[in-house]
């Protein structure tokens, strides 16, 4: 399974620190989501991030740092859902209905299905989901190795997303609720949690 990683909303000083750590211990797939930022801060982290990483990130915001610093792609959502005129490159999209899957995994290099368990970080989001609903979306292919489930994804869960034939997790709160943001320096626990959703993914 794919193990991506969606950045912390907010920019924090470790963060170039921990996320190449993330990336010399496996990580997949960095989206780099950071909702109303500007964008010379985001073009600071990605240059503060060692190059050979970049064609592993991801943009949700600012389309034109993917040509910019040779990204692997950019990522549609309900904020930013179309890409910009001239584009015909890598595109990963989030889906909110197992329908709006369907319809959107042919455009995408992979899609996202949101709220698949009780959001971590955000206790707004909860499961859209039943077990059936998963189970029949499964047995009708909808749900392949071109989605990635997100929302409350965790070391206890990721088997079962992997029995259902999700081609990969999103990680959020699940990994960054281990440090710190405003007054952490010491992140070997989060480091260690990462470890451990690296080997349940292998």
């Amino acid at each position: 399974m794919k193990l991506i990683l969606l950045t912390s909303p907010d920019f924090f000083i470790e963060e170039d620190k921990i996320l190449s750590t993330l990336f010399e211990e496996g990580l997949d797939i960095l989206h780099l989501r950071k909702p109303n930022s500007e964008p010379v801060f985001c073009e600071r982290l990605l240059t503060l991030l060692p190059e050979r990483y970049h064609k592993r990130i991801v943009v949700h915001d600012h389309f034109y740092l993917k040509e910019e610093f040779g990204l692997m792609g950019i990522h549609l959502s309900h904020h930013n859902p179309t890409p910009p005129a001239d584009y015909h490159d890598m595109i990963s999209r989030t889906c909110y209905t197992l329908d709006e899957v369907e319809q959107q995994k042919s455009k995408s290099k992979y899609v996202i299905l949101k709220n698949v368990y009780d959001s971590i970080s955000e206790p707004n989001y909860v499961s859209r989901f039943t077990a059936d609903d998963l189970a029949i979306a499964t047995r009708r292919g909808i749900i392949d190795r071109h989605v990635m489930a997100q929302g409350g994804i965790s070391l206890e869960n990721i088997p079962e997303l992997r029995h259902y034939g999700f081609g990969g997790v999103v990680i959020r709160g699940d990994l960054w609720r281990r440090f710190n943001i405003h007054r952490g320096y010491d992140y070997k626990d989060l480091i260690a949690h990462f470890r451990k959703l690296r080997q349940v993914t292998e």
